[in-house]
């Protein structure tokens, strides 16, 4: 059993990986829309995967014998000034789920919850994962540059980045 204190954090937590999936699925749609495929493959991957945390925390409260919310999701932007600002607003979004893992653990810590602890080990590795990526797809864009030819590469590289990621989570 998890205090109320935790069960509350676990829930926010749950709203804000339910927020980066319906974001992603925005941001895919604004991909397809902008004829960017691989880009759009990319970020309904994601969302999928972020459906997928909130899910294992959702699991993760019903075997502590405390109480999942489903979360109100705010409405989430349809439209992005360029792939590098979407690609901005993704690794600023990964950085605040980071953060709240980070928050996260300090209640497990500060409570000698030794279970959620363990639990949110999972997410410190996967959210170190998704910052490195975030940065390595920023650091690609900035170097392809961003003349009318270059979204084409950009688009691109983001499906052979997200072909890799997929083959990874394959093998895993």
């Amino acid at each position: 059993m998890v205090s109320e204190k935790m069960a509350k954090a676990l829930n926010q937590q749950i709203g804000l990986e339910a927020k980066a999936s319906f974001l992603y699925l925005s941001m895919a749609a604004w991909c397809d829309a902008e004829g960017l495929e691989g880009c759009s493959r990319f970020m309904h991957r994601q969302a999928d995967e972020e459906r997928a945390h909130m899910l294992r925390i959702f699991e993760y409260m019903s075997e502590v014998d405390a109480h999942a919310l489903t979360p109100a999701i705010e409405q989430v932007p349809h439209s992005f000034a360029s792939v590098q600002k979407m690609f901005e607003m993704v690794y600023a979004h990964e950085q605040k789920v980071t953060k709240s893992i980070h928050d996260l653990m300090e209640i497990a810590k500060s409570e000698n919850d030794f279970s959620t602890d363990n639990f949110l080990q999972w997410y410190i590795a996967e959210q170190r994962e998704e910052e490195s990526l975030m940065r390595s797809i920023l650091d690609k864009i900035k170097l392809i540059g961003d003349s009318p030819m270059s979204l084409y590469y950009i688009d691109k590289e983001i499906d052979v980045i997200n072909t890799a990621e997929m083959k990874k989570e394959e093998g895993e």
